[in-house]
């Protein structure tokens, strides 16, 4: 029996782009992705999906996820934060299935191009390094010390981390990294206790930027849909 619980949450009000969790991507509905990857890693007897939409529960059963609750209004809104929703679908799912998980894996709907093989070297890393949560990120196309800019109080223009000596090349710079917002993990006791994906025992797992996009708009979904399309060809 497993003693990893994954979950997959995802509302029914998406702003950004409408119906996005739904939407079809070259043939399949966006959420199909990721329940599909986490039932080919291989690490969990169960996949929850968190939602409070109908439809959106209706298309996650179909491709193989778990849905037994519907998530409140007040972990459901614009101002709702994702960490107390993921909370709640973990103690949810404890109660539902009446066992105890040490671990807790969330995918993040909009990140489709992750592989299945992402998310075990991900948890391998995780239990390695003896972390109390793990996130994922890409290297940065950007530098806070060497390209990223920003507009201070006064609207002087400068670096937005500027170092006591100046970088003279990129790959000089301390290197920093972009979340992308794909692979989420915590042991029971950080998933209950902590209100941050950033803690003194964080870990980073690095995944390339290819596999890394965040579908935030409609630009990023049509990228999304070429890549998938390249990759078939």
């Amino acid at each position: 029996m497993s003693e990893t619980l994954c979950t997959i949450c995802a509302r029914g009000g998406s702003k950004g782009i409408k119906n996005k969790n739904i939407k079809e991507l070259c043939g399949k509905p966006l959420i199909a992705y990721s329940i599909e990857q986490a039932r080919a890693c291989g690490l969990f007897e169960h996949v929850v999906r968190s939602t409070d939409s109908d439809e959106i529960a209706s298309v996650a059963i179909k491709y193989g996820a778990e849905v037994f609750f519907k998530r409140g209004a007040e972990l459901a809104s614009d101002a709702a934060g994702k960490i107390p929703a993921i909370r709640d679908a973990f103690l949810r799912s404890e109660e539902h299935f009446g066992k105890e998980f040490k671990y807790l894996v969330d995918l993040d709907v909009t990140s489709p191009l992750r592989l299945p093989s992402d998310i075990t070297a991900a948890f391998e890393q995780f239990l390695k390094d003896e972390n109390d949560n793990l996130i994922t990120a890409m290297p940065s196309r950007r530098s806070p010390y060497f390209n990223l800019i920003e507009l201070d109080e006064r609207g002087k223009v400068g670096l937005s981390k500027p170092l006591a000596k100046s970088i003279l090349r990129r790959q000089d710079a301390p290197k920093t990294y972009d979340m992308n917002a794909s692979i989420y993990i915590w042991t029971k006791k950080a998933i209950l206790e902590c209100d941050s994906v950033f803690t003194e025992r964080t870990g980073l797992y690095v995944m390339p930027e290819i596999r890394s996009i965040d579908i935030d708009s409609e630009l990023d979904f049509e990228f999304v849909e070429f890549i998938i399309r390249k990759q078939k060809c």
